[in-house]
C-alpha cells in the first residue's frame, strides 16, 4: 500500500501554487506561511499552506500589499489556513478597501482632463492632487503625489 505524504516539499508547493520557490521562501521569511524542517533540514509544508499561499496570491492580485495581507492572516488562530467562513470575513474588509480605491479612481478619471499639462501641484485650481490648495501652506512648487498632503494640515 502506498504511503501518502502528510507534508510537501517546497518544490511540490511551488508546482501546486504556481509560485516561484524564491517567493515561497520569501513568504516564509515574512511569516506569512510556515514550514517544518525534516532531519536533513529541508522545508516541509503542511498541505494547508497551499491555501495560505493561494490567499496571498489572490490578495496580491487585488492590489493588497504583503503587510495588508499579513494583518488579515494574523487574525487566524494557530497560523492556520483561511476557511470559507474566514474568507467571508476577510472579503468584507477587502471589499470596503476596493470600493474606496474604485471611488478614488473614478474621481481621478472624472477630473483628469482639467489637469493635463499643469505641472504645478500647488495651484488653487488643481482638484486632483491639491484640493483647496493645501500644498501652498508647505511652500512653492510641486511637492506631493496623490494622498501625500494630509487633510489636517
Amino acid at each position: 500500500m502506498a504511503r501518502i505524504e502528510t507534508t510537501l516539499s517546497i518544490g511540490d508547493v511551488a508546482k501546486r501554487t504556481g509560485s516561484a520557490v524564491s517567493a515561497i521562501r520569501y513568504y516564509e521569511d515574512e511569516g506569512l506561511i510556515h514550514a517544518e524542517r525534516n532531519n536533513a533540514g529541508q522545508r516541509r509544508f503542511l498541505r494547508s499552506e497551499i491555501r495560505r499561499i493561494s490567499f496571498i496570491l489572490i490578495a496580491q492580485e487585488l492590489g493588497f500589499s504583503l503587510n495588508e495581507i499579513r494583518i488579515q492572516l494574523e487574525q487566524l488562530p494557530d497560523k492556520r489556513a483561511p476557511t470559507k467562513r474566514d474568507w467571508g470575513k476577510m472579503s468584507k474588509h477587502f471589499r470596503k478597501e476596493l470600493n474606496h480605491r474604485i471611488e478614488r479612481l473614478e474621481d481621478l478619471r472624472d477630473k483628469l482632463d482639467g489637469c493635463i499639462g499643469c505641472g504645478c501641484l500647488s495651484l488653487d485650481a488643481c482638484r486632483l492632487y491639491n484640493k483647496e490648495d493645501r500644498a501652498a501652506r508647505k511652500g512653492d512648487g510641486p511637492r506631493y503625489l496623490l494622498g501625500d498632503v494630509a487633510e489636517t494640515d
